[in-house]
């Protein structure tokens, strides 16, 4: 008699859009069947997606969880085609595609050039431009006070700052977005995304072979010159793969929190009154809308290095596995039942998975914490009464399941 458990969605795979979309309905209709379920992938790739609060954080620190792309048995196999929309994310060198040992290597040696003095003397800076942004919204605004506040606010700031860090020329900035952008897409086709990668590292080693002949203080010139007591560096692929990494992650995420921050306020005024009235705070804001409205779905890849049970469900070795973060943030067992509902007087809001767990966990986190709230509070209080100029769902959507926000925020500065 079998009595192994069995996972209703396991005949009933989950096809994920490449278009994107809002994720919530569904990320609801699968939690409801279970923390675990099968994906079918781009390019009719099977994987998995962990969605539950619990399994995920399990996931996320099992030590029979890999990274490396090595343990990807269906890319080893020679089954992923040159062109898959998805397979930077898995064959990309750097912290975020290492194990063990190399990733302490490479985390220690990131960690001695992004160093929590060096995030806070960043404050001046986003405190400068932000006002510099709100400066030029208005005039940015058509007749009747509609600005895109994606397109004018919460990229450039992110993007200025991340670039800033890293010693990349204003001039590279706008360009080095719309590469992200098409790497993070899931809807695009495989010459387009063999060019956008192929671009993206011809952009970064011209960085890189600027800031080596002229080093200054920034981060890539950090890189290049840390060393670990044993002499390691930075290898050339792991440098640029490390610099596509810190600005595609070290920008679109915030971007995306930034957003979807603005449009929960926008849509849930009793909230927002809460945080003008100083009876909560611009980092609670932040932190529910973490949970909420994770930046990022479905982040890709981690695989298991044997067969592994989770809440019941079987996931075979090899698998290209998915953190489902957008739908662990909303998981009425972890959250309770109101999970679904905007709360910045939640208790616990600090309990979401937005920003990792474990050996991976964003590096970057305090950075993201700090241009947030800068840029919320600065924004409203400018504008108190600023406000979506369109209904939210009309919103057009991110073409991505790895991002999780909107490609253009159409608002009224003034209500």
């Amino acid at each position: 008699m079998n009595t192994s458990p069995v996972n209703p969605a396991a005949d009933l795979p989950h096809r994920l859009d490449p278009a994107g979309g809002c994720p919530h309905a569904a990320n609801a209709r699968l939690l409801a069947q279970g923390a675990v379920t099968p994906v079918v992938l781009p390019g009719e790739v099977r994987g998995m997606a962990v969605l539950g609060h619990d399994a995920l954080k399990e996931f996320l620190a099992h030590p029979d969880v890999a990274k490396n792309a090595q343990h990807f048995t269906a890319l080893q196999a020679g089954e992923i085609a040159d062109g898959w929309p998805l397979k930077t994310f898995a064959t990309v060198q750097g912290m975020t595609t290492a194990d063990g040992a190399d990733h302490r290597r490479l985390r220690s040696l990131m960690s001695k050039a992004f160093t929590a003095r060096r995030v806070e003397e960043l404050r001046p800076r986003i405190e400068q431009l932000t006002l510099r942004l709100l400066d030029g919204l208005e005039s940015a605004a058509t007749e009747d006070g509609v600005v895109d506040l994606r397109t004018h606010f919460a990229l450039p700031l992110p993007m200025g700052v991340i670039c800033e860090l890293l010693g990349v020329d204003e001039a590279h900035q706008d360009r080095l977005h719309d590469l992200s952008n098409q790497i993070v897409a899931t809807d695009i086709g495989p010459a387009e995304a063999m060019a956008a990668n192929r671009e993206m590292v011809e952009t970064l080693t011209e960085v890189a072979r600027a800031r080596t002949a002229a080093p200054g203080d920034d981060l890539t010139s950090a890189m290049i010159a840390a060393r670990e007591e044993n002499g390691d560096r930075f290898s050339p692929h792991e440098l640029i793969g490390t610099l596509m990494l810190t600005i595609i992650a070290g920008h679109e995420t915030t971007l995306n929190l930034i957003t979807n921050a603005v449009r929960a306020l926008c849509t849930h005024r009793d909230q927002l009154d809460l945080v003008l009235s100083d009876k909560a705070s611009w980092s609670d804001v932040v932190e529910e809308t973490l949970r909420w409205d994770s930046p990022v779905s479905y982040f890709p890849f981690r695989y298991p290095t044997r067969d592994l049970t989770l809440d019941g469900t079987v996931i075979p070795q090899g698998t290209p596995v998915l953190a489902g973060y957008s739908a662990a943030g909303r998981d009425t067992r972890a959250h309770g039942p109101d999970a679904a509902h905007f709360d910045i007087t939640r208790t616990g809001t600090s309990r979401h998975l937005s920003l990792g767990h474990g050996a991976h966990y964003c590096m970057g986190a305090p950075l993201a914490r700090l241009e947030s709230t800068t840029a919320l509070e600065q924004l409203f209080t400018r504008f108190p009464d600023l406000d979506l100029a369109v209904p939210e769902p009309e919103l057009p959507r991110h073409a991505s399941f790895v991002g999780n926000s909107v490609q253009k925020l159409p608002v009224r500065l003034k209500g």
